[in-house]
């Protein structure tokens, strides 16, 4: 496994710093991978991060497909339980990427189905409240068994961290433009999308992740995987995109904790100044 490195993009002058765990994930290795995420988390709180986001099913690994229903747990569950005690303890907001979730098992209003696994993950503030449970809406089918093994989400939530209107989608759902446009009429500036995107897809990953920022005038923030598995190599390139689609911060395809400086006023400064928005047809 590859030593983690640290990846400073520009400071901006900025009231939010956000911070993208790209972690090393070992198919099934639960403990060990919530034990990294644990680490990175304390890491970056300790370089002054408000936010720090992990990947897609980063507790079990999205091709561990096996250990999917094996692996599941509620959202009260030990995973979630963990980072939220660890937001908390650090004073910093913790996107848990997301785990497969058993909905059954979870006792809670917001659960939209009676039974089934889920690609589910949760918001937690500094104060480690739950602020937000997304629930992947589009499920991968190619070369994948995500979509025979999981249901797919329907609600879609919003939180604010530091100021900022977050919202949050999944992976395979930046192939998905209409669900992004939802997410700005509900007054989002900052989309997290953690993730599990493998090689050779290098050019989708980046070009849908910049364009996501262009088209929505909003900050956009990848996280990515590190690892191999027996199916795909996971390829990195974490990134944080502004709403001029410039990156801020990325990375390569090894192990990294990425930080960035962003701002809400320069959201509402580039629909100011080049209001496209404005100009949609329904």
């Amino acid at each position: 496994m590859s030593t983690e490195t640290d990846v400073d993009g520009a400071d901006t002058g900025d009231s939010l710093t956000i911070a993208l765990a790209q972690l090393h994930v070992d198919a099934g290795e639960v403990d060990a991978n919530v034990d990294r995420a644990l680490a990175t988390v304390s890491r970056a709180a300790d370089r002054g991060a408000d936010l720090v986001a992990l990947p897609e099913l980063f507790n079990v690994g999205y091709f561990a497909f096996d250990r999917y229903a094996r692996n599941a747990e509620p959202l009260g569950g030990e995973t979630f339980t963990r980072l939220r005690d660890a937001a908390a303890d650090h004073g910093i907001a913790v996107l848990a990427g997301s785990i497969v979730e058993d909905l059954a098992a979870t006792e809670s209003v917001e659960t939209p189905a009676a039974g089934g696994l889920s690609n589910t993950a949760a918001l937690f503030d500094a104060d480690g409240e739950r602020r937000l449970v997304y629930r992947k809406h589009h499920l991968f089918g190619y070369d994948s068994a995500e979509s025979d093994l999981l249901v797919p989400g329907e609600m879609l939530e919003t939180a604010t961290i530091g100021g900022m209107t977050v919202g949050v989608t999944t992976c395979y759902d930046l192939r998905f433009p209409e669900l992004y446009r939802r997410l700005v009429d509900a007054g989002v500036e900052l989309i997290l999308v953690p993730s599990a995107w493998p090689y050779p897809r290098i050019e989708h990953w980046q070009t849908l992740s910049r364009a996501r920022a262009i088209e929505n005038q909003a900050y956009v923030a990848t996280i990515n995987g590190s690892g191999e598995f027996e199916e795909a190599t996971l390829l990195g390139r974490s990134s944080v995109y502004d709403p001029w689609g410039i990156s801020l911060a990325s990375s390569g395809d090894e192990p990294a904790l990425i930080t960035a400086e962003i701002d809400p006023r320069t959201v509402a400064d580039v629909r100011d100044e080049f209001p496209a928005l404005r100009d949609r047809r329904f």
